[in-house]
């Protein structure tokens, strides 16, 4: 008998698409990565070559082209323009929400996977990441879905406590080998070491029993290899060993220089998840701390996704460069840690923390304040020229931007959400409150993608377009 069909599924989709897809080329492309990249989907549409990858028709060894495969696809169909370069992560923020949901309603209970996907949706960094035609979005899914199998296995493998596991040991280890390949052939092989690493940490958390066959790890290498093999192999027997050579020294830099105006303090990253992965940020702060009411799968996968934070932010502030992106992977278990709060307070099994409603309050009218405060200021932005000494900024400053100063009405409708939230919380009600919070950040971001960030782009290039 088959099970009834899921309608939230149809709700999610048709919430990710009304997110993401609205405004995808509503301002001129962005920053060096979204710039580049797009010029590469667009130089292999011209130059018909997709096992290589060019920047002004020169050999770019800094990235494979599983991406630039996903946009020179879209460029055929919407053209070559802004809207194209960032229609793939769209997709990947529905496919991401769609998948989050369905993880959390298999490992925990539909009202799990409601509140996981509602916190990534919700969170600031995390839904603006897919607006933009950069490639970490579907890097991460990828690393995160080889990790969530390889637990399954695990979980398979060692008779855990947990139903509906109807498959094979060998499925589930393919299945992580699968998207640990396309993960690579994304990006390259940073996502392997960061999976290693977070098998290394939990086998020093599980007092070095080993959770895991010989066997099916090479099954499991076997897999990545053949899934990287459709282009590192091709690649190498077409032009020999130059191309994976210079790519290989490229992701060596990475971790041991910084490039120019990459530099940062040793806590960047955890500033940056902190403000750009508010409210989730926030309230995933008690889930960091042992848990008296756990079943043990809830344990064990909560303790997987702290292992998989604490990798990801340690590695990267490691790392000489520092950029946003580098620690976007631990939004997976930031967005997870912040659900199983909720989730917690609405089982009855913990109380809400006075500290986490000082925090997200505190945040929460400062960026309103921000948003409210910041068209006011546009409106008088050239009474602050005489005050910077930068002559491009004085010159980006004298662009004639219209605004309203109604603009502010989006930052006063986020405080409205930070209210609401923090009320029915400390009421009892963290299932209304997690809609409030989420939803309202969700709505915030969209509303000042419309009626915002497209003026800024009047500051940032139009000048320089119109030059």
């Amino acid at each position: 008998m088959k099970k009834n069909f899921d309608i939230i599924y149809v709700f999610i989709a048709v919430a990710g698409i009304s997110l993401f897809v609205p405004f995808l080329g509503s301002a001129h492309l962005f920053d060096w990565d979204e710039v580049n990249f797009a010029e590469c989907a667009r130089e292999m549409l011209i130059t018909k070559d997709y096992s290589r990858v060019y920047i002004d028709f020169q050999p770019f060894w800094e990235k494979p082209p599983m991406f630039f495969w996903l946009q020179s696809t879209a460029m055929r169909v919407f053209g070559v323009n802004e809207f194209a370069a960032r229609f793939p992560n769209a997709l990947c923020g529905v496919a991401t929400l769609l998948i989050l949901y369905a993880i959390g309603k298999k490992l925990f209970h539909q009202k799990f996977g409601i509140l996981w996907t509602l916190a990534y949706a919700g969170s600031f960094f995390p839904n603006m990441y897919f607006k933009s035609g950069i490639i970490d979005p579907w890097f991460n899914l990828f690393i995160f879905l080889s990790l969530y199998f390889f637990i399954l296995y695990s979980w398979k493998r060692n008779h855990f406590e947990k139903p509906s596991l109807g498959q094979g040991l060998f499925y589930y280890a393919a299945l992580s080998g699968v998207f640990m390949g396309l993960a690579i052939l994304m990006k390259g092989q940073v996502a392997f070491v960061l999976f290693c690493l977070s098998l290394g940490v939990y086998f020093l958390y599980n007092r070095f029993k080993l959770f895991f066959s010989v066997v099916h790890v090479f099954w499991y290498l076997l897999v990545t290899f053949l899934v990287t093999l459709t282009w590192y192999g091709y690649e190498t027997a077409k032009n020999g060993t130059w191309f994976i050579a210079e790519f290989i020294q490229y992701q060596y830099r990475l971790f041991s220089t910084h490039d120019a105006g990459q530099e940062g303090f040793p806590g960047y990253h955890y500033v940056v998840i902190l403000l750009g992965c508010f409210p989730a940020s926030v309230l995933a702060l008690p889930s960091f701390f042992r848990k008296t009411q756990e079943k043990p799968p809830e344990k064990d996968f909560r303790i997987w996704m702290i292992i998989l934070f604490w990798v990801v932010t340690v590695l990267f502030s490691v790392v000489k460069s520092r950029i946003i992106h580098y620690s976007s992977l631990a939004w997976f278990p930031v967005t997870f840690l912040a659900a199983y709060t909720v989730y917690n307070l609405i089982e009855g099994r913990n109380d809400w923390k006075r500290y986490v409603g000082i925090m997200v309050g505190f945040l929460g009218y400062l960026i309103a304040l921000l948003l409210a405060v910041f068209p006011f200021v546009a409106l008088n932005i050239k009474k602050i020229i005489p005050y910077v000494e930068d002559v491009f900024a004085q010159a980006n400053m004298e662009a004639d931007v219209p605004w309203t100063g109604f603009e502010s009405l989006i930052g006063i409708a986020f405080a409205v959400f930070v209210f609401w939230g923090l009320k029915w919380f400390k009421n009892g009600k963290p299932y209304q409150a997690a809609f409030a919070l989420f939803g309202g950040t969700g709505l915030t971001i969209f509303l000042a993608s419309a009626g915002i960030v497209t003026q800024i782009k009047g500051y940032s290039q139009q000048p320089v377009i119109e030059i």
